[in-house]
């Protein structure tokens, strides 16, 4: 597992995801989208489901980072978890693969009444690396309590408790108060669309850095250019 944790050590990582309802879903469209980052030098990929976590580990020699969500995001996703939210799950990205599992880490309730502790046990039992997706400090804290591995910012702003978090850029203050309150590595996540947000990431202490909407999310880059503010 430390090895895996020392592969993504400063590097950018590429989420290569979309909806069952965009163009880009389909799986020859998918796995263009994870072989143009690689080549572009993504060195490691952070991908939904089975499909495209099998086809990241037979196409792609990079750490691929695993979830889960489902088909379609509901309205009251700031309420509930979602990102390979159970155990079934959890075994789900194993069995696909993945070698880091990603998951909500927040201190919400899970389906099932599940235990955080217990879906990063299954993790452990599989020797994979557990990494939380949280939105706050007192996520990270709970998370590291729990047995997480590894840290990253992915729901800041999208849960009602981390409300307060940055609605236009990374939340660099929460990355720096994981950093120094848990002491485990923290990977930056989300609202990353600058060049310099990236090199602040790593000069503020980032294990490593995952971009998703700005490289693989061609609506919402072009929303960027036509709905601009003027």
């Amino acid at each position: 597992m430390n090895n895996v944790l020392e592969k993504i050590k400063g590097i950018v990582i590429v989420s290569v995801q979309a909806m069952p309802n965009e163009p880009l879903y389909a799986e020859p469209c998918i796995n263009a989208m994870m072989k143009s980052v690689i080549n572009g030098g993504a060195g490691a990929l952070r991908v939904a489901g089975v499909r495209d976590i099998k086809n990241a580990k037979k196409l792609f020699p990079v750490p691929v980072i695993g979830i889960t969500k489902p088909a379609v995001i509901p309205k009251n996703y700031k309420e509930i978890v979602y990102i390979t939210p159970t155990i079934q799950d959890v075994l789900n990205v194993i069995n696909a693969g993945a070698d880091i599992v990603a998951f909500d880490g927040t201190v919400r309730k899970r389906p099932n009444d599940e235990k955080l502790s217990d879906l990063i046990k299954y993790i452990h039992i599989n020797q994979r690396v557990a990494m939380a997706d949280v939105a706050t400090l007192e996520d990270g804290i709970a998370a590291k309590e729990a047995g997480a591995d590894i840290l990253s910012t992915t729901l800041a702003g999208y849960t009602l408790e981390s409300a307060s978090s940055p609605a236009n850029e990374p939340d660099f203050e929460l990355m720096t108060g994981l950093i120094k309150e848990t002491g485990l590595p923290v990977i930056l996540e989300g609202r990353i669309w600058e060049v310099e947000q990236v090199d602040k990431a790593f000069e503020l202490g980032a294990h490593s850095v995952v971009i998703g909407s700005a490289i693989t999310r061609p609506q919402l880059i072009t929303k960027r250019f036509v709905f601009r503010k003027k």
